[in-house]
């Protein structure tokens, strides 16, 4: 697989100034960077990932193109499957992939027994002891076009993954704002409503639980608004075209 040394290089820099921004918000809390690669090549990934950043998060949001991508690239690398997920996709991708980090996106129970299934079909063919880590999606917008349980349905999903799948690990809660909101949020201190309803909906999740919110990670914040969402309390950010630039049509992607 031949990297491009010129277009490493505009990635690798690319990635520095995204992390700067980072520390400079977050103080002395983690906070994780996802680089969302989706329609990008299998080469702009193993660049980041062989670099002095050691780059190893990052998202996609098409279950075909992640599997794909896994099977080409090293093992070190942590996949976030970030985008909608089909219930017919997810046991497929949990028992095919063993560096799925994390689902981002699980919605209702089904996706969470599919995932369950796939996790521990997985986990007794190459005996692996680590959880697959998921995130609930909460439409904290309330848009119709949005994915994602509503705000007062998190606890009864959270629940159902905590008690029912042994193989998934409850990560925390995951939001795509409304568009306009980030848009009008691309300062630091800029107040973004989806963010605020998210943390307030971690903060009832783990108190109806029963255990401490910090538990409970919030993954919030893209390129538009991460450094607004880091303020808010994000601890990861999905940054994509601040990274590896404009996305081709999807008809017009390649992984190689």
């Amino acid at each position: 697989m031949r990297i491009d040394p010129a277009r490493a290089k505009v990635l690798v820099e690319n990635l520095e100034q995204v992390v700067k921004r980072v520390d400079i918000v977050r103080g002395s809390r983690p906070v994780r960077v996802i680089a969302v690669s989706k329609l990008k090549p299998a080469t702009d990934i193993l660049a980041l990932h062989q670099s002095p950043l050691k780059q190893s998060d990052f998202g996609e949001n098409y279950s075909d193109e992640l599997t794909k991508k896994a099977s080409l690239l090293p093992r070190s690398i942590r996949w976030h499957m970030i985008g909608g997920l089909q219930t017919n996709k997810c046991k497929p991708l949990a028992s095919e992939v063993p560096n799925l980090w994390c689902v981002s996106s699980v919605d209702t129970a089904k996706k969470a027994n599919e995932l369950e299934k796939g996790r521990k079909s997985l986990a007794e063919k190459e005996s692996l002891t680590d959880k697959l880590r998921v995130l609930v999606q909460v439409n904290t917008s309330g848009e119709e076009s949005k994915s994602g349980v509503e705000p007062k349905d998190a606890t009864e999903l959270c629940k159902h993954v905590r008690e029912q799948c042994p193989n998934l690990q409850l990560a925390g809660l995951m939001t795509i704002g409304a568009i306009a909101r980030s848009q009008e949020a691309s300062s630091p201190d800029a107040l973004n409503e989806d963010f605020v309803t998210l943390r307030d909906t971690r903060d009832k999740v783990a108190g109806q639980l029963g255990i401490e919110k910090e538990e409970l990670k919030l993954s919030m914040g893209m390129s538009q608004d991460f450094e607004a969402a880091i303020s808010a309390g994000s601890d990861e950010v999905r940054v994509g075209t601040t990274i590896f630039g404009d996305r081709p049509a999807k008809k017009d992607a390649k992984i190689l």
